[in-house]
C-alpha cells in the first residue's frame, strides 16, 4: 500500500520538469537591487501562480515609502490556502495556518559569470542564475510543496500562506515587515528560504552604518592649506578594523554562529588626483551574535568612531544608521517544525539534518519579533560558498531542489493532516 509520503513524492517527481520550468521563469526576469525594480517580477510570478490554480494577492507598497528606502517598486504576494474547518468558517479555526516566506529580491549579478545570470541555464545537473539559491528557488519548492499536499485530497486543517516578498536585501523592513504592520499576514508557524541540509533555527542581527568623514579640500601642491578627509577616514577604520581582534574574544552559545565581525563594505570620496579630498564617505556592516544587545553594540560603534576622529585635528564625522535588524533566537514554538523537518531532511537526504543557528541575518526575525515561531529551511547546498550567491555563476542543484520539496511538503502534511 503506497502512503501519503510515496504519494506526496511521486507527485513532485511526476512534475518536476514543469518545476524547473517555473524556476526558470522566475529568474530570467531579473530583480536587482539596487536598484530594486521588483514590481514586474511579482506580476509575473502571479501570472505563472494564477495559470497553476493559485490566486496571489497583489499587495504594493507605496511608492514613496519605497523610494525612501532607495528602491523603485515593491508589490509584496500573499497566496491564502484554507483547508477543513477553517475554510469553511474563514476565520482559521481548527488548525494552525503556516506561512512559507521566500524573497525574490537579489543583488545584482556582478562580473566573472560563464552562464547567464538571467538565463537559469542547466548543466551538470545543476542550474545557473542569479536567485537560483536564494532565494527563487524556494518560491519553487514552497509552491510546488503546497500543489503536492492538495493532489492528496487528504482531509487537511489549518492553512498555508505563500508569502512572496520583494524587500530583503534591503532589510526586509518593505517585504514581510510591511505585510505584518498592515495586518496582512499572521501565521502561527513560519518557513523561511534556506538551503536542504541544515534547519537554522537562529541567526546573527545586522547593524549597518554610513560614516561620511569631513575635511577641507585644497590643491595638493599646498596641502597644508587643507585638512585630509582620507588621512582621518584611515585613522578611524584603522580603529574600527582592530575591533575584529576583540570579538574573537566574544562567542555565541548558538551552533553554526561564532563570533562578531565588522566588515567596511563601500568606500568613496575625493574629486581628483591632484586635490587633497574634503569628504569621504564609507558604510559599515557590523555583525552581531544573538546575545549581544543592539543598542550597546551600536552606542559603542559610535563611541571607537569618535574617539578615533577626535585624534585628527580639523576633521568633523557624520554617522548614518543604514539598518539595525536584530538577531533571531530560537522561540519554542518551533519544535514541531523544526521536528518534521529533521525526520524527513534525513530520509530523503540520507544524513542527518542539524538545527543550528547561521551568521547570516534575514527576513524572519520580523517574524520572530512578533512572537511567531519560525525556521529556515529549503533549497540549496550545504553552505553559501556553494551556491556562490552573492557571486558569479550561483546555482542550485536540481536533485537538492526535488528533495528539499519533498521535505517541505511531507512536513506540511504532518502539520495540517489530523493524524
Amino acid at each position: 500500500m503506497t502512503t501519503p509520503y510515496e504519494k506526496l513524492d511521486a507527485w513532485i517527481d511526476a512534475h518536476f520538469d514543469e518545476q524547473v520550468r517555473f524556476l526558470q521563469e522566475l529568474v530570467r526576469v531579473p530583480t536587482d537591487t539596487p536598484p530594486g525594480n521588483n514590481a514586474p517580477h511579482a506580476e509575473r510570478t502571479a501570472e505563472l501562480l494564477a495559470a497553476m490554480g493559485l490566486q496571489a494577492e497583489k499587495h504594493s507598497v507605496p511608492a514613496s515609502e519605497v523610494q525612501a528606502a532607495g528602491m523603485q517598486s515593491i508589490t509584496n504576494l500573499v497566496v491564502r490556502r484554507q483547508y477543513g474547518q477553517s475554510a469553511a468558517d474563514g476565520a482559521g479555526r481548527g488548525g494552525i495556518t503556516i506561512g512559507l516566506n521566500a524573497h525574490g529580491d537579489v543583488v545584482p549579478p556582478g562580473e566573472g559569470w560563464t552562464h547567464d545570470p538571467y538565463g537559469g541555464e542547466i548543466a551538470d545537473g545543476n542550474m545557473y542564475g542569479r536567485a537560483t539559491a536564494v532565494s527563487k528557488s524556494d518560491f519553487a519548492s514552497y509552491t510546488f510543496a503546497v500543489r503536492a499536499l492538495e493532489s492528496l485530497g487528504l482531509p487537511l486543517q489549518g492553512g498555508v500562506e505563500l508569502l512572496f516578498t520583494y524587500d530583503e536585501e534591503f532589510g526586509g523592513e518593505l517585504g514581510p515587515g510591511w505585510l505584518l504592520e498592515k495586518g496582512l499576514t499572521k501565521p502561527d508557524l513560519l518557513l523561511a528560504a534556506g538551503f536542504s541540509y541544515q534547519v537554522i533555527t537562529a541567526h546573527n542581527g545586522c547593524l549597518q552604518m554610513e560614516v561620511t568623514v569631513h575635511g577641507k579640500m585644497a590643491h595638493a601642491a599646498i596641502p597644508e592649506s587643507g585638512v585630509d578627509a582620507l588621512q582621518g577616514a584611515v585613522h578611524i577604520l584603522n580603529a574600527l578594523y582592530a575591533q575584529n581582534t576583540l570579538y574573537k574574544q566574544v562567542t555565541s552559545d548558538v551552533d553554526g554562529i561564532n563570533h562578531p565581525y565588522l566588515n567596511v563594505g563601500r568606500i568613496e570620496g575625493g574629486t581628483n588626483t591632484n586635490v587633497v579630498p574634503g569628504k569621504v564617505a564609507f558604510k559599515l556592516d557590523r555583525r552581531m551574535i544573538p546575545e549581544e544587545n543592539p543598542i550597546e553594540v551600536e552606542a559603542s560603534i559610535r563611541k571607537v568612531i569618535a574617539d578615533a576622529a577626535s585624534q585628527v585635528p580639523g576633521i568633523s564625522v557624520d554617522i548614518k544608521r543604514l539598518l539595525l535588524a536584530n538577531s533571531m533566537r530560537p522561540l519554542a514554538g518551533n519544535k514541531p517544525l523544526v521536528d518534521a523537518l529533521q525526520k524527513h531532511g534525513e530520509v530523503l537526504f540520507g544524513e542527518p539534518i542539524p538545527a543550528m543557528g547561521t551568521p547570516l541575518y534575514t527576513d524572519v526575525r520580523l517574524f520572530s519579533e512578533r512572537g511567531i515561531p519560525g525556521v529556515i529551511y529549503g533549497a540549496g547546498p550545504r553552505t553559501v560558498l556553494e551556491s556562490h550567491a552573492k557571486r558569479a555563476d550561483e546555482r542550485v542543484s536540481l536533485d537538492d531542489l526535488r528533495k528539499a520539496t519533498k521535505v517541505v511538503a511531507r512536513t506540511l502534511l504532518d502539520l495540517l493532516h489530523p493524524h
